[in-house]
């Protein structure tokens, strides 16, 4: 069985697309949250998910998103939150809104989370990968970070595909994984997209420009 796994879309839609047109045939589809938040394509990239996602967690921006607040979020962060508010419409809020923070997947043996088992805000980077963040399942996937890392354990992997839609690891093409459940071998994929379009359409937005601007140098 093999799964495509993704995080951190961040409305995205043009990198968002070119993940999946490139992602080859898979059995499921998993995402470890933060569908929305800082670009421009909030209610499209909710709703090819809806369409698309086999199991999505909730990350922080569509936590924030659909309670109503920003937990102490940046500038640039809090302009995301408040322009998907504005965009989605009631399913679109509502199916975020029904997103867990935990989920299991594949006969319950992957489990997916945003930023830890224990806590869905902690930013776990690759330093803190062990086998100890394993539980009874085979394969943890994480988000959050947007880097993009898996290592292998005799108890199973630990995956964080990276980031759709705003990659922070020094690469700017979009992140993807594949998880293949019979021998739990990962295959990390990038996919160049058009990132100018993407920041054409964060200044036609109104949306900070910083928030286009990074998606060049993939930070």
């Amino acid at each position: 069985m093999k799964v495509g796994v993704i995080s951190d879309v961040h409305a995205n839609r043009v990198a968002l697309d070119a993940v999946l047109d490139d992602m080859p045939p898979v059995d499921a589809l998993l995402c470890a949250g933060d569908v929305v938040g800082y670009n421009p394509w909030p209610a499209e990239c909710v709703e090819v998910l809806r369409d698309r996602v086999t199991v999505s967690v909730m990350g922080n921006h569509d936590r924030a998103v659909v309670s109503d607040t920003t937990f102490g979020f940046n500038s640039m962060a809090s302009a995301g939150v408040e322009y998907a508010r504005d965009e989605l419409n009631d399913l679109q809020r509502e199916w975020l809104a029904n997103r867990p923070a935990s989920a299991k997947a594949c006969s319950e043996r992957v489990r997916i989370v945003h930023g830890h088992p224990d806590d869905p805000d902690h930013y776990t980077y690759p330093e803190e990968f062990g086998p100890e963040l394993l539980g009874d399942e085979d394969a943890l996937v994480m988000g959050h970070t947007h880097v993009q890392h898996h290592e292998s354990y005799d108890e199973g992997v630990v995956l964080n595909p990276g980031s759709v839609g705003q990659p922070r690891d020094r690469d700017p093409r979009a992140a993807y994984a594949i998880l293949d459940l019979s021998s739990l071998a990962v295959e990390e994929h990038r996919v160049e997209y058009d990132v100018e379009v993407v920041q054409e359409a964060v200044r036609e937005a109104g949306l900070p420009d910083r928030i286009g601007a990074r998606l060049a140098d993939g930070r």
